[in-house]
């Protein structure tokens, strides 16, 4: 690895949406918090992360949403051994602003999120536009980041094409 690189993890399949009339508005995005991963997501999580791991792409840092589903993906990571330690991070909530969290990157920087705020920030780093990009559940795109603001794409991997 050459210089700083940020590999941005969607967090796994999870249990559908409860159905919730709009004046519950708290009480639903309580529930969406809340959100587990599927038994399927656990076992296809699980095998995109050990992957990641057989192919080197272990990070030094791993930060994590604190809705439910992206910490359980998180939590498979470190269990598996692609980062040393979960760290958690408010700004990868949904709606939340993920950039101020490179500010000190050095090494890999593992961040364990949402769509479709992962692949905005990853489009916003290598200046494409907006939408370019899609980042499947358990799927994971790898960034070098350069000197100054740039960013590269290395990998863009949907848990299909790591698994096959």
């Amino acid at each position: 690895m050459a210089g700083p690189e940020l590999l941005l993890l969607r967090h796994g399949i999870a249990e559908d949406r409860p159905l919730q009339p709009l004046e519950d508005l708290e009480q639903a995005l309580a529930q969406d918090q809340a959100r587990r991963l599927t038994e399927r997501g656990r076992r296809r999580s699980r095998a995109v992360l050990e992957r990641l791991v057989a192919l080197g792409l272990s990070g030094d840092r791993l930060m994590s949403s604190p809705l439910e589903r992206a910490l359980e993906t998180a939590a498979l990571a470190v269990e598996v051994g692609l980062a040393p330690a979960l760290e958690l991070a408010h700004a990868l909530a949904p709606g939340g602003d993920p950039e101020p969290l490179l500010a000190a990157l050095d090494g890999r920087l593992i961040l364990v999120g949402h769509e479709p705020d992962l692949s905005a920030l990853a489009c916003r780093l290598i200046g494409a536009p907006a939408g370019s990009l899609v980042l499947r559940k358990a799927g994971a795109i790898l960034l070098s980041l350069g000197p100054g603001a740039g960013a590269r794409l290395r990998l863009l991997l949907s848990p299909r094409s790591l698994l096959a």
